[in-house]
């Protein structure tokens, strides 16, 4: 979910020329940029996560930041609600990011239905925001292309990656996407079966999806895209997808054969596709990016961990969430808050710790790329008001140690329980 690369916590979307294939590269369905002129830099806004520029990415990494504060029970900080609230035009759109919140939105902002998407589902999730997030529903309803689906940019034609990240956003502001349909008449799941890689004479792509066809209207295989797909379609929303409590085993390439026209028996196919592929090269995916060297792609990975939990591939999902903790650490902290935002996911759906995932704190570290939640800032408070109050007033702690000698002398048991102060890891 954001333009390609700029990658992860920024995610974009790259075209190849040569072989038509699109490969999303953003966090859960990335957005894309489209050539677009390299931006003058922006400071970057005290209530917003991430250092980087943030231009192109800006609502979307804060979305996924506090989403995936929100699914560990944490209470973001209100200033970075703020900001994303106040990132939102009057149409009910989100842009990718605009400096000067305070100045309205007109015809030359560039709202996205990937941004909206992710702001949506992120301030339904934390409550509280109905309003946002009502006119944040309708506008995403107002673009919807004749076919069903979404594009990136309104008026240009549907994708796979946009119409499964607004389908989940939907999905999850409890619209059914069964009865919302385009002009065409088709349903924004019909809208993915066309998305579909038919026979192509190569077993190991059956099942896959595509970001879009290329211009003679083929379909590549494309794990991001499959990864969104599936997660849509398999009905879960995501990207906060519960572990799933038995396993469905994966299914061996079943042969040259048609795609199939029901939206489950799809999702099956595309996760058994992801699941092959991840099989193949050891538990991750490999970069799709043109051009790019032969390596691991780490948010493609985290995203498909969370496609095959929400698909019941509970020993393949978590295969590969053993792989990322064990290897994604370096990634994340040089990606950013996106990044470990993915990594949260795949941690819940996997039923991992997400504060010891292969030794890293992935709570610790998205909290410390922006302004401190507000249960920390709490916990904060509270210990130094304590130690203040220690500070002045020996005689309360020195009366607490007699009163505690006294009872224990009595036989009385006393499990004293301390408070640190939390801290940020940089």
């Amino acid at each position: 979910m954001i333009p390609l690369h700029l990658r992860r916590g920024a995610a974009a979307l790259a075209v190849s020329a040569v072989t038509g294939t699109a490969c999303a590269v953003g966090a859960v369905a990335a957005p894309v940029a489209l050539a677009a002129p390299t931006p003058t830099p922006v400071a970057v806004p005290s209530g917003l996560y991430g250092k980087g520029d943030p231009t192109y990415d800006g609502v979307f990494r804060q979305s996924l930041a506090l989403t995936a504060q929100h699914s560990l029970g944490v209470e973001p900080a209100t200033k970075a609600v703020d900001w994303l609230v106040g990132q939102q035009c009057d149409n009910g759109a989100f842009p990718a990011f605009r400096a000067d919140a305070g100045k309205p939105c007109d015809p030359r902002t560039a709202v996205d239905t990937n941004a909206t998407a992710a702001a949506v589902q992120a301030l339904a999730a934390l409550g509280g925001q109905d309003a946002a997030v009502k006119k944040g529903v309708a506008w995403l309803k107002s673009v919807q292309n004749a076919d069903g689906g979404w594009p990136y940019l309104p008026g240009t034609p549907s994708d796979a990656n946009s119409t499964s990240l607004v389908t989940g956003a939907l999905t999850a502001t409890g619209t059914k996407p069964a009865e919302l349909t385009g002009k065409d008449g088709k349903t924004p799941l019909q809208a993915l079966l066309a998305f579909q890689v038919n026979c192509d004479g190569k077993t190991e792509n059956q099942g896959s999806f595509a970001f879009q066809p290329d211009k003679s209207g083929k379909l590549f295989p494309n794990a991001d895209a499959t990864a969104a797909v599936v997660t849509a379609m398999a009905g879960r929303g995501g990207p906060v997808v519960d572990a799933p409590r038995e396993d469905r085993p994966v299914e061996p390439a079943p042969g040259c054969k048609q795609g199939m026209a029901d939206p489950k028996a799809a999702a099956a196919g595309g996760s058994d596709y992801l699941a092959r592929s991840l099989e193949k090269n050891g538990g991750f995916l490999k970069s799709a990016m043109p051009g790019a060297e032969d390596q691991p792609d780490f948010g493609n990975t985290a995203d498909a961990v969370v496609a095959l939990a929400a698909d019941g591939h509970q020993q393949a999902a978590k295969k590969s969430a053993d792989w990322l903790a064990k290897n994604s650490a370096a990634w994340a902290k040089s990606s950013g808050p996106a990044a470990w935002a993915q990594l949260v996911f795949a941690a819940h759906a996997t039923g991992m710790d997400a504060k010891n995932f292969g030794g890293t704190d992935l709570l610790a570290q998205l909290n410390a790329t922006g302004p401190a939640p507000q249960a920390q800032k709490d916990a904060d408070a509270a210990a130094e008001k304590e130690k203040k109050s220690d500070d002045e007033g020996g005689s309360t702690t020195t009366w607490l140690i007699v009163g505690v000698a006294f009872v224990a002398s009595m036989g009385a048991g006393f499990l004293i329980s301390g408070r640190n102060k939390n801290k940020q890891q940089l």
